[in-house]
């Protein structure tokens, strides 16, 4: 049998969308963009939703696409997306309205109420995971609040990749490492809390079957493709899942960092991690590939470097990530931080002033111009990264001897040092196209190319370039960080 195979990836992520080549030849992997598009929330009297017709309308170019390349002679295609959004389907198989974005302010206040009816420790000893507005049992808590008639005729609910297979497919499945970020997954159980969700009034009716990693669902309809008969892959769903799987990592006492709009910082473990310290810190437990659980805190990322271009954009000044990153090592380090998970920074119209809001709230100097105040965000990054792994390793009762990151963020070498000299922790950085990776080495272990998890991690040290990076300057970062723990007590 020839190892030799071609598969699609498709990587929905929150700003844009990609479909992702992969070739592999037996001993190493290529991958190749085929596709972008933008991605991003439509507004409409007031509420944001996903545009989910254009993202099929993707899916579809990147098939044309993808049948032009390889002739029609595709092994495999897999969609993975971000986590805690979903779409309702009638029992006529037709979506109930247009998936709700997780910025959407429907979510506002909705814990509290929630708390009310399941006690919030109850809820993380249930489920494991870390509490944010944004989460799928959130949301649909709010539809219950509002007596939603969407959520009176749904017959299924479809996490977002989820909702991308059916369009392929037709399947109606919830994948194991999309299903968990839903916080409504008991990890211990292996199924949905049903107990926690009959409190709550949510319906059972629309749970799908939870599936695992890497399961093939059904061949893509022939009206998207008519090629050689090609199976659609529940492969890695969640992004971060399918990033962690493609982690080139051997042995044990590593960390990684899924770098892009969100960071999401964590330990893989073999078992959920749920306890009092994990309660108290608010530390995630979403599911992973190979049996495993990702043990992680989400940390908001470069979107706040996203946020704040997007304002300078609006402002008539068109400056690129490359420029912005050159002002931000111009700038002098150290001057101001923020807590990055601030709440105000989760959706602002303006960025920029928040963050000066934030530093004049807390005492510090006010960074006005571009360069100092993109240092302050990429600098409270790395220190919240060192801030979270220590809680992680003590709780974990281990010591990360190496931090592998992963993913778009990782192409701000700037970003990577800091990381490093704040975390005290060599970083090895690579690939940056970890998430479709991951997503194709899912689907080579579907179809029997590889054999595991082990051997996709060493095909991946074969095939990409990694970068180093070593601890520098660590006295004037334990400075820094004494101050940063300040602010965030502050």
């Amino acid at each position: 049998m020839s190892l030799r195979a071609n598969y699609l990836g498709f990587d929905l992520g929150a700003e844009s969308g990609r479909a992702v080549l992969g070739r592999f030849d037996g001993s190493r992997l290529v991958l190749e963009e085929l596709h972008r598009f933008p991605n991003g929330p439509v507004a409409v009297r007031g509420t944001m939703h996903w545009n989910v017709l254009h993202l099929f309308e993707q899916l579809r170019a990147g098939l044309g696409k993808a049948y032009a390349a390889t002739g029609g002679n595709l092994s495999g295609v897999g969609v993975d997306t971000w986590g805690v959004d979903f779409g309702l389907l009638d029992s006529t198989g037709e979506l109930v309205g247009d998936p709700v974005h997780y910025r959407d302010k429907r979510t506002n206040g909705v814990p509290e109420k929630l708390f009310d009816i399941v006690p919030k420790r109850d809820v993380y000893e249930l489920t494991g995971i870390q509490f944010m507005q944004i989460n799928t049992l959130f949301q649909l808590y709010s539809m219950v609040l509002a007596q939603s008639p969407q959520l009176k005729t749904a017959d299924k609910l479809l996490m977002m990749a989820g909702l991308m297979n059916y369009c392929l497919c037709g399947a109606r499945v919830a994948e194991f490492t999309l299903a968990t970020t839903s916080q409504m997954y008991d990890p211990r159980a292996g199924a949905w809390a049903e107990s926690m969700l009959e409190k709550l009034e949510i319906p059972l009716t629309v749970l799908p079957e939870i599936v695992p990693p890497g399961t093939v669902l059904d061949n893509v309809d022939t009206e998207l493709w008519s090629g050689s008969v090609v199976p659609v892959i529940a492969a890695a769903c969640h992004d971060t899942a399918a990033a962690v799987a493609a982690v080139p990592a051997s042995g044990e006492n590593w960390a990684y960092l899924s770098c892009g709009t969100w960071s999401l910082l964590g330990l893989e473990t073999a078992e959920p991690v749920i306890t009092d310290d994990s309660y108290r810190y608010d530390i995630t437990n979403e599911g992973g590939v190979n049996n495993t659980f990702r043990f992680l805190k989400n940390i908001m990322g470069l979107w706040l470097v996203q946020a704040s271009r997007k304002k300078w954009v609006e402002d008539g000044d068109d400056v690129s990530y490359a420029a912005i990153t050159r002002e931000a090592a111009d700038a002098a380090q150290f001057v101001s931080f923020v807590d990055p998970d601030d709440s105000r920074f989760l959706a602002p119209s303006d960025m920029p002033e928040e963050i000066r809001g934030f530093c004049r709230e807390t005492g510090q100097p006010v960074p006005e111009q571009r360069g100092p105040l993109a240092r302050c965000i990429l600098e409270s990054l790395a220190l919240k990264c060192r801030h979270q792994l220590e809680r992680l390793d003590k709780i974990a009762g281990r010591k990360t001897d190496v931090l592998h990151m992963v993913g778009g963020g990782i192409q701000n070498e700037l970003l990577c040092q800091m990381v490093s000299s704040a975390t005290k922790v060599p970083v090895l950085a690579g690939p940056v196209e970890a998430t479709a990776a991951g997503n194709v080495l899912l689907q080579l272990i579907a179809t029997g190319k590889i054999d595991s998890i082990a051997e996709g991690r060493a095909l991946i040290r074969s095939s990409f370039p990694l970068e180093q990076y070593e601890p520098q300057d660590t006295g004037a970062w334990d400075e820094a960080y004494s101050r940063f723990v300040s602010v965030l007590n502050s």
